[in-house]
């Protein structure tokens, strides 16, 4: 709580008396405290006078704090990370209550976090009120303080003053006091701001405001304050041509169910400091110029382009790969006996295929994102329709691979091609639209740093790096399309081909369970059992259209309607939980404000952001994660190591990511006293990045740099 305005006013009052007079006033006895000190802090309470006057119902005095250089401490609102000064005036005498003001802040980055807080000086202005008034009172104060640099240090500091009878002023703790009170936001919105307006987005996920003046902004900082358990990230402040209208845009890093009233201290060259509640406007104030920022130069988008193109590339021999390459062998197998020019226009059609797939999840993401919900690359895998349509896909897939059936075009439309010379290459674009759908649960060395770009730009670099990720993923079928004699080089069809279908179909088969195991974790068990139970029912009909025709192959179509109401049905509703399997392993559940408090307490934390859909994800744990000696030095003193599942849906976890610049998984990062900001680590993991990141992030030696301070 606030304390009242005539409070300003009586210590501004007080303040100036010991200024004025201070020319006649006796210096016989300073009126502050002794200083209590520490290697990292000095604190020192001030008075205006050193004595109470007869009647006296209040003194104005202040807390001086005086920190080392490099060290910080803490506003009232920290940020995400951090604690604020407690004051504690028990073993006071004749003290009623003490109000404390709390001076502007700044913005510091602490542990990669953005926070508030004070360095070098701070003073804070202080009234105290007495039970009686006009009598001798003793001030007694025990604050708790967290200091922090490369590590944080709480700090404890007892200081003590008695007040005796008298009105004798000290004019230097006066003028102390009168300039800390200059430096107190007012409560009152100045003259030359004309409106401020917030907006906060239904999900949570970040604050915009905007403030118009007729004078311009200059060295302008913002402070939201949003109640306990809310911290903002780094704003994205812009200003008009002529500097007058201010538009700024938090994320919102961590919410609480405790929130308050929205207050935002403001910070300005030209407008002074001021505290004050925005009106709340029910959508979003536009800025000054475009919200996505200004485009990305040409030379840029051109380089991300190159490295999607390469991280596509190389997406083909990533562990998705058998399920990719099942495809592909399967649409070659037919290309026995073929011309040239068939082999051309089959090979086109499948790459066709892969960049049609590739504009639709571009389109997607595009529309997803202009409605604010977050986007990453592979998070389709997090929605069990999606799960549901392509495991009865594969399943039917698998069937006809196994010979259950025969997929063909109707007999008409076989007709009408026969008639005009032509052959259908429809299979082919959907052999590459589901190679790269199949694909998406993969990431690759290059790949994450082009998406990132890409989700993180315009509609446009959008659109061009996921073009340039279908080239790059599609690069082997153009390949062949310019070199169809390789594939000519396969022999003729033959009794070979069936037995090539069968290991195309187990192949298939284990992705089917793999998808399963992955829409378990999504979805739960019945809702799993009852797809496969439909995806089974399905094949079977398909295969009974052999001996019935057209109308058992008809009823698939209901029949998946009802698998996915049945399974959409079972699955669960509520939000996501953080997996037993995290709990009960060596790693700890993922908690992003807990990171820096490990940090500050000298820890090194390990974070693993992973899913059960994420291959590549699940190649790192069993090939570096789960292997000595890696394992062993998680499992290490002063080592934490902390697993987020993004199976399913996960809103902390997307902001984090996010944070990070990151839209997809896998994403590792190291974070300790040595390496505050994190360590981020490359998609594909090895034993020795992960070790020397750990032990870069180590702590320095806490005890050699307290030494180093104390010394004169």
């Amino acid at each position: 709580m606030k304390p009242p305005r005539y409070y300003l006013w009586v210590l501004g009052f007080l303040a100036f008396l010991g200024i004025a007079f201070g020319p006649v006033v006796s210096p016989v006895s300073a009126a502050q405290s002794t200083t209590a000190q520490t290697p990292t802090t000095k604190a020192t309470l001030v008075f205006a006078q050193d004595g109470i006057a007869p009647g006296a119902k209040t003194v104005s005095g202040a807390l001086v704090l005086e920190l080392e250089p490099s060290w910080k401490t803490y506003w009232r609102s920290p940020g995400e990370v951090g604690i604020p000064p407690r004051f504690d005036w028990q073993g006071s005498e004749n003290l009623k209550v003490a109000r404390h003001l709390w001076p502007a802040p700044d913005r510091f980055t602490a542990f990669g976090i953005e926070n508030f807080g004070y360095e070098t000086r701070v003073v804070f202005p202080i009234e105290f009120t007495l039970d009686a008034p006009g009598e001798p009172a003793r001030i007694a104060l025990n604050l708790d303080l967290l200091v922090c640099s490369d590590v944080c240090i709480p700090e404890k500091l007892s200081l003590d003053h008695e007040l005796h009878l008298g009105n004798e002023l000290d004019p230097a703790s006066a003028e102390v006091i009168s300039a800390a009170l200059a430096t107190i936001p007012s409560e009152e919105t100045p003259s030359t701001v004309s409106s401020v307006r917030a907006f906060i987005d239904a999900d949570q996920t970040e604050l915009i405001v905007s403030l118009t003046g007729t004078q311009p902004f200059d060295e302008v900082d913002l402070f939201p304050e949003f109640g306990e358990g809310f911290a903002f990230g780094k704003p994205d402040l812009r200003l008009n041509r002529n500097g007058t209208a201010l538009w700024a845009r938090f994320p919102i890093n961590t919410v609480s169910e405790s929130a308050a009233s929205l207050t935002l201290t403001t910070t300005d060259g030209n407008h002074g400091a001021f505290t004050l509640q925005p009106v709340r406007v029910p959508s979003a104030p536009e800025p000054p110029f475009n919200p996505a920022g200004e485009a990305n130069g040409f030379g840029k988008v051109v380089w991300f382009a190159l490295v999607a193109v390469l991280g596509g590339l190389i997406l083909n021999v990533m562990p998705c790969v058998l399920p990719v390459l099942a495809i592909k062998v399967s649409s070659l197998m037919t290309s026995g006996g073929k011309d040239r020019a068939q082999i051309r226009a089959g090979l086109i059609a499948t790459t066709f295929g892969i960049m049609l797939f590739m504009w639709l999840l571009a389109g997607v993401l595009i529309a997803l994102k202009s409605v604010g919900i977050s986007v990453g690359w592979g998070i389709q895998f997090q929605n069990p329709t999606f799960l549901i349509v392509l495991i009865t896909l594969l399943v039917a897939f698998v069937g006809n691979l196994f010979g259950f059936f025969e997929i063909s075009l109707p007999t008409g439309l076989q007709t009408s091609m026969s008639r005009a010379g032509g052959q259908s290459h429809l299979g082919d674009v959907f052999t590459g639209f589901f190679a790269a759908m199949l694909a998406t649960p993969c990431s690759a060395p290059f790949l994450g740093t082009a998406v990132a770009f890409a989700l993180a730009g315009s509609n446009t670099d959008i659109a061009v790096v996921f073009t340039a990720l279908g080239l790059g993923l599609a690069l082997p079928y153009l390949t062949l399309a310019l070199k169809p004699g390789l594939a000519t080089a396969l022999p003729k069809p033959g009794p070979w081909m069936v037995w090539v279908r069968i290991a195309m179909g187990v192949l298939l088969l284990g992705t089917v369970a793999w998808l399963a195991w992955v829409m378990i974790g999504v979805a739960g068990p019945m809702a799993t059992a009852a797809t496969l139970i439909i995806a089974a029912v399905i094949v079977g009909l398909l295969s009974s259209a052999r001996s019935y025709g057209r109308i058992p192959a008809l009823l698939t179509i209901p029949v998946l309607a009802l698998g996915l109401f049945l399974a959409t049905s079972l699955a669960p509703s509520g939000p996501d939980p953080v997996g037993e399997e995290v709990a009960s392993s060596n790693w700890v559940v993922f908690e992003r404000s807990a990171i820096p408090r490990h940090v500050s307490r000298g820890h090194v934390v390990v974070v693993d952001v992973t899913a059960d859909w994420c291959v590549t994800c699940k190649a790192n744990k069993a090939l570096v994660l789960d292997r000595e000696p890696v394992k062993s030095a998680l499992q290490a003193d002063r080592i934490v190591a902390m697993q987020a599942d993004w199976t399913r849906p996960n809103d902390a976890i997307a902001r984090y990511l996010k944070a990070n610049n990151r839209f997809g998984i896998p994403f590792n990062a190291v974070y300790g006293p040595g390496a505050p900001e994190g360590i981020i680590l490359p998609e594909v993991l090895s034993t020795q990045s992960i070790l020397d990141a750990i032990e870069a992030a180590k702590p320095i030696d806490l005890r050699a740099r307290l030494k180093d301070l104390a010394e004169p």
